[in-house]
């Protein structure tokens, strides 16, 4: 294995465990579930750090670390929805991982701060529509007498548009900041 892979293998494992860490100091919104935390970054970083498969496997990573610390699991499917593909596609920022770095190699902070924006808020969105089918699917008694499917897109929207802005304006933040953070042994 070489130098560079191993880092990355690294980043990954220890970048997976801070995001369970920041999922943990959270704000907490409803007793049922979903708060508003920096779970997401530590997954957008990865993923601009090292790329598409490198954010994937962070945020498979964190979603199975979450699942084995306590999660509330009626289903099989609904972990995989809550757990395995939310927070798997926060990871799909690092489709933007080039445009990030031409951006930074022109010293064009506006062009890093979209390209961060657009990958967390792609991933975050993803992540927002696996939560709201899983609570239409098998959260759908607390809607009570509303449209479940209005309920679940309120409910979840509560926590993730507020972390979803939260990240892309910290992420946009530290990398625009320091963009020697996009730098990868080579």
């Amino acid at each position: 294995m070489n130098k560079s892979r191993l880092l990355m293998l690294v980043e990954i494992a220890i970048f997976a465990a801070i995001g369970l860490v920041l999922d943990k100091i959270s704000f907490s919104l409803w007793a049922q579930g979903g708060s508003i935390s920096f779970v997401m970054l530590p997954i957008l970083i990865i993923g601009v750090r090292w790329g598409l498969g490198a954010g994937l496997s962070t945020g498979l990573l964190v979603g199975v670390l979450q699942m084995l610390s306590g999660a509330y699991i009626l289903h099989w499917a609904q972990a995989l929805l809550d757990y395995v593909v939310a927070f798997s596609v926060v990871g799909l920022a690092g489709l933007f991982r080039h445009q990030i770095l031409e951006a930074a190699n022109a010293l064009n902070k506006k062009k890093i701060s979209l390209y961060i924006v657009l990958g967390i808020v792609i991933g975050g969105l993803l992540r927002y529509a696996a939560h709201a089918l899983a609570g239409a699917i098998f959260f759908a008694e607390y809607a009570g007498d509303q449209n479940v499917w209005a309920y679940t897109l309120i409910y979840n929207g509560s926590y993730m548009i507020p972390a979803i802005i939260l990240t892309a304006i910290v992420g946009s933040f530290i990398f625009s900041s320091a963009p020697r953070l996009l730098k990868t042994a080579s």
